[in-house]
């Protein structure tokens, strides 16, 4: 039986009765809060709900200063939105020939990459511009510190352009690049500090976890396993974390609920996107319970986008950035292969996060440089077919990146809000 509704004259008595101290003070505290936060909530809410290529806001407002800050970003300044300027004084920030640890697959001047137009251009905001990478304050940030690079062969590709710009300052006798199965580790003894690599392509265990050899086209991921590479982050002062490119194998991800060892092993299918946010959820909790927020920093760096369908940007079908010597001028665009879903996926992780961690949003404005891919020019593991001679778009590389290139204005960023946030 429905309760009536109270006459005309209840709701006169209801209004008329006055308010006790208590809810007034609950009132006027509720007032008060949204007055200093709704800002940040309606920025933060916009942003995840309406726009998922953006998925935060600035750290430091919710979290206060940072550890290694030294200074503020200029309010209002959006550091990856902006556009691609022409600049041959101030680039490439170091020359290929110079830094001996780029590995083969991205030395592409070595290789026969006719043009070296991909190494002039800077990335400049639209309201600020970039404090511009200094090596020397770098290198004093890292001082007596462990740096750490984890993900996959992307994620390495942004740790070796790291080492390329701060090498030159140090003395041959005084650095040294060592290699332990997972884990790459470039030293500066003068500064007593450590730049390193660890090979974990989904963060969390996998049959893909071999370094050199994990070519495998059915794609295992255990549940619960992030301990397993975890135990080697322990005591790193400043990690950036990077995974997206392995998980995009199809529509769905195995899921391996025991363990590697056993004789039968029980695997779900579920969507890629419940199985990344299963792998950041683990991420998350790790950080929480290892890392210190007051001396510890950590990025994530969004989704590395790749151009293997000249059709995303108005090319011809059939072909990719194989020949691609220009930049993508649309600021609109965003290829097929950038899952928005992974970065709603992100967002709403991440913002429901109790440890700060400072977004790396590469993905927009590294679509638009379909010319600074490897493509051809590269080592090729394999000797090549006659078949693959004759289509060199059969074999290009449109996934990583020649160094020097893109991968230093990653890290320029990432000076930034290291140092600046």
């Amino acid at each position: 039986m429905k309760t009536p509704l109270p006459s005309s004259s209840s709701f006169s008595v209801l209004r008329k009765t006055p308010l006790s101290p208590y809810l007034f003070t609950l009132i006027a505290f509720i007032v008060f809060v949204s007055v200093l936060y709704g800002e940040d909530f309606m920025r933060h809410f916009g942003q995840l709900q309406l726009n998922p290529d953006r998925p935060f806001s600035r750290t430091e407002k919710k979290w206060g200063k940072l550890p290694f800050a030294i200074g503020r970003t200029e309010e209002g300044c959006d550091i990856f939105s902006g556009r691609w300027v022409w600049d041959e004084l101030n680039r490439p920030l170091y020359e290929e020939s110079e830094c001996p640890y780029i590995q083969p697959q991205l030395t592409c001047q070595e290789h026969g990459r006719p043009d070296k137009e991909y190494q002039y251009w800077r990335w400049q905001p639209h309201r600020c511009s970039l404090p511009g990478f200094n090596a020397t304050l770098m290198l004093e940030t890292l001082r007596g510190k462990r740096m750490m690079f984890v993900g996959d062969s992307l994620n390495r590709g942004q740790y070796v352009s790291m080492v390329c710009l701060l090498h030159r300052l140090i003395p041959e006798h005084a650095k040294s690049m060592e290699t332990f199965d997972s884990l790459t580790v470039f030293t500066t003894k003068e500064y007593n500090a450590t730049i390193e690599f660890y090979w974990a392509p989904f963060l969390l265990e996998s049959n893909s976890d071999n370094a050199v050899i994990h070519r495998i086209s059915d794609r295992i991921v255990r549940k619960g396993s992030i301990n397993k590479h975890g135990r080697h982050w322990k005591g790193v002062d400043i990690m950036v974390f990077n995974t997206y490119l392995w998980w995009m194998t199809g529509l769905k991800m195995k899921i391996l609920k025991g363990s590697f060892d056993d004789d039968d092993k029980e695997t779900v299918e579920v969507t890629i996107e419940d199985a990344y946010r299963m792998a950041m959820r683990s991420t998350l909790r790790w950080v929480r319970k290892n890392m210190d927020p007051k001396k510890t920093r950590i990025f994530f760096t969004s989704m590395s986008p790749t151009h293997a369908k000249s059709i995303d940007w108005g090319g011809e079908e059939g072909k990719n950035c194989y020949n691609e010597t220009t930049l993508i001028e649309d600021p609109t665009y965003w290829g097929s292969d950038s899952r928005k879903s992974i970065m709603k996926v992100i967002g709403e992780v991440f913002s429901q996060s109790k440890f700060p961690i400072t977004f790396l949003n590469i993905t927009q404005l590294s679509s638009y440089r379909k010319d600074a891919h490897t493509s051809i020019y590269k080592k090729q593991w394999s000797p090549l077919t006659e078949e693959q001679l004759a289509n060199p778009v059969s074999y290009a590389d449109c996934v990583h990146w020649c160094l020097p290139g893109l991968q230093d204005t990653w890290n320029e960023l990432l000076f930034t809000k290291l140092l600046y946030p």
